[in-house]
Order: structure tokens, then sequence, then C-alpha cells
């Protein structure tokens, strides 16, 4: 990384329509110094990675209020490892029970956030991350 800033691309995969939360989460890390790619509504979980790889994104943030979560979070990591994006961070939120976040950590999934979770504790969980798991691509 030396000196250049964290990049992470937010996407919110499937049918769900509600998008705000992504936004206050993309602009607060702006904000924090990040440089963020905000893909918008309805992307497929393809989409979303091909976009990190084009962006050579450090993170991976997802939103999910539909219920689709384990589909969704499971798609991704698979397809980060097969892309080569093994090494970078996915991480993400929304309406996602405790049970089903304990089951996607152990898949590789980051820590999720939801509603009412203080937009901070992202920026700073991030930064943590990414300060803690250096690339392997890094020089």
């Amino acid at each position: 990384m030396s000196g250049s800033p964290i990049k992470v691309v937010v996407g919110k995969p499937g049918l769900d329509g509600h998008d705000r939360g992504a936004k206050v989460v993309a602009r607060t890390l702006v904000e924090a110094g990040m440089e963020v790619v905000y893909l918008g509504l309805r992307q497929t979980p393809e989409s979303i990675v091909a976009a990190a790889l084009e962006e050579d994104a450090d993170v991976i943030g997802l939103s999910v209020l539909s219920g689709a979560h384990m589909t969704h979070f499971k798609r991704v990591r698979a397809l980060m490892e097969e892309k080569g994006l093994g090494d970078r961070l996915l991480t993400g939120g929304g309406i996602i029970p405790t049970k089903d976040q304990e089951t996607l950590a152990a898949l590789g999934v980051g820590r999720l956030f939801g509603p009412g979770d203080d937009p901070d504790a992202i920026v700073d969980y991030i930064r943590d991350w990414v300060r803690e798991h250096p690339r392997e691509d890094a020089v």
C-alpha cells in the first residue's frame, strides 16, 4: 500500500433496491481518505468482483438487505479466490443474523455491520485490517 489510499469497491448484489446505507458508508469512507467505487444497485457477484479486479481494490464491501446474504457473500468470496483476490478483505453489512455472520466468517468474510453501527467503526475496521494484512503483491 505504501502511502496510496485504500481502495474500496462497494456493491449492492441482487434485487435489493435500498441503497441509502451503502451510500452513507461510501461517503464516510471517502471522507476518511479512501478511494471508493460505488457500483450501485442490482449488481451480480461477477460484476462486483470484475470491478474489484479492474480497480485493483483492497476491499470489497457488500450491502445486503434482501435476506440473500449467504448466497451473495459466499459467491463473491469464491470468485475472489478464483480471480486472485483472496488476500483482499470482503466485508459489508445489512440485516444479517449473528449465526449467519459466524458461518460467513468461517468462510473468510470479514466483520459485518448493521443498521445503527457507527460508520467510524467501519473506517477503523478497514484501516486496521489493511494494515494487519499486507497484500501479497505489495513490494
